[in-house]
């Protein structure tokens, strides 16, 4: 596993120049389209989806986005700073069971970007000591993560940043891991509909693009297939 720990993203997409990815070379666009949501999807069942499943227009690759909530964490020690605190037993079992529906389901991550706090730095390692092929992506922990999901309608667009920083053509699927009320607003957003994300609930999300820059600046904001929700409790 290659683990890189990442400064603060200072949320570039606050310029009005865009950022260039470090990886790729490509430009990251800002997403300006206007987001109208639907009603709450309450109940979305994950099913199982491939990327061969999806014709892509146009030669486009299909590009998928995996948006994880950390598992339930633990308040037995007061004491703690937020940043700090430890999941719960709940919490370690619903991400041994995530990892494992994400694995029957082909969703198996190239890249990771997480957010550096404890309880998403755990929910992480159970997922790896689950399923060795969480192993193989590469990894950054980024401490901006854990700010921008308690600000208003930031997440979506600092998400995009970091994935267009971080990401390169040949990575098909990119989980980043986070905190609401950042995750399911981003969910939301990307997806064009209100989305509920629990604790250790995964939105997974699919646009098309010959790279990760393309594939936003087509499905925009609302224009993202929202594939399905895993749960710890859903069915496969």
């Amino acid at each position: 596993m290659n683990v890189a720990i990442g400064g603060d993203l200072r949320y570039p997409f606050l310029h009005k120049s865009p950022v260039e990815s470090t990886n790729s070379g490509h430009s990251c666009v800002r997403i300006t389209r206007s987001l109208r949501a639907e009603p709450l999807l309450s109940v979305i069942e994950s099913e199982t989806v491939t990327a061969e499943e999806a014709p892509s227009p146009s030669g486009s690759i299909s590009r998928r986005l995996i948006l994880l909530r950390h598992a339930k964490s633990s308040w037995q020690h007061p004491s703690l700073r937020d940043h700090d605190r430890p999941l719960s037993k709940t919490g370690r079992n619903d991400a041994v069971k995530v990892a494992e529906k994400l694995q029957q389901m082909g969703w198996i991550p190239q890249l990771i970007l997480s957010s550096n706090a404890q309880r998403t730095r755990e929910t992480l390692d159970i997922m790896q000591e689950q399923v060795a092929e969480f192993l193989e992506a590469e990894v950054h922990f980024i401490s901006s993560f854990y700010s921008i999901a308690a600000m208003d309608g930031q997440t979506a667009e600092h998400l995009q940043q970091a994935i267009c920083q971080y990401s390169r053509d040949e990575i098909l699927t990119v989980m980043c891991m986070g905190h609401n009320k950042g995750w399911e607003e981003a969910a939301s957003m990307f997806a064009g509909a209100s989305i509920e994300l629990k604790t250790c609930n995964a939105a997974l999300l699919e646009a098309t693009g010959k790279s990760w820059e393309e594939a936003f600046v087509i499905a925009g904001l609302g224009g993202w297939k929202l594939q399905g929700i895993v749960r710890p409790s859903s069915d496969l």
